[in-house]
């Protein structure tokens, strides 16, 4: 079955964090693919936690940016996907048939994961500087008592 560079880098950008564009790319029985959606649940555990009980909550301070991690890596790994050469792409995903002509769609997908893996990356270590270093400071004070 033929693959489409487009529809990959699509599903990389909505659903890459818990593997879709692996099962896509390698069926059902892709071991990678059934590893993305770890690290995702337990950051959105974390994000729950959060909610649930403060931000002074040490265990989601750890789990949320896994969720950032991995939503990251998702969308460079749609940014790669979409920015793959179309003779590249079928050499890898279509070696029987005409070639491919991807067009615009796999190139706006790569723009619309570059803002969003740009900003959840930027907000994971944002949000993982500030807690570190509040924890810092909670211990040097505790410390100093």
């Amino acid at each position: 079955m033929r693959k489409s560079k487009t529809l990959t880098t699509w599903i990389a950008v909505i659903g890459g964090s818990m593997g879709l564009h692996r099962f896509y790319l390698h069926g059902f029985r892709d071991l990678w693919g059934w590893l993305y959606p770890l690290p995702t649940l337990l950051g959105l555990y974390g994000v729950r936690r959060v909610q649930e009980l403060g931000q002074d909550d040490m265990l989601s301070w750890a789990l949320i940016p896994l969720a950032g991690c991995a939503i990251a890596a998702a969308m460079l790994t749609a940014i790669v996907y979409g920015l793959m050469a179309d003779e590249k792409w079928d050499a890898r995903y279509n070696t029987d048939g005409p070639a491919t002509h991807s067009g615009w769609g796999a190139v706006m997908g790569v723009i619309v994961a570059l803002l969003i893996g740009a900003g959840v990356l930027m907000a994971t270590i944002a949000f993982s500087g500030q807690r570190y270093f509040e924890y810092q400071i909670e211990e040097g004070r505790k410390i100093s008592q």
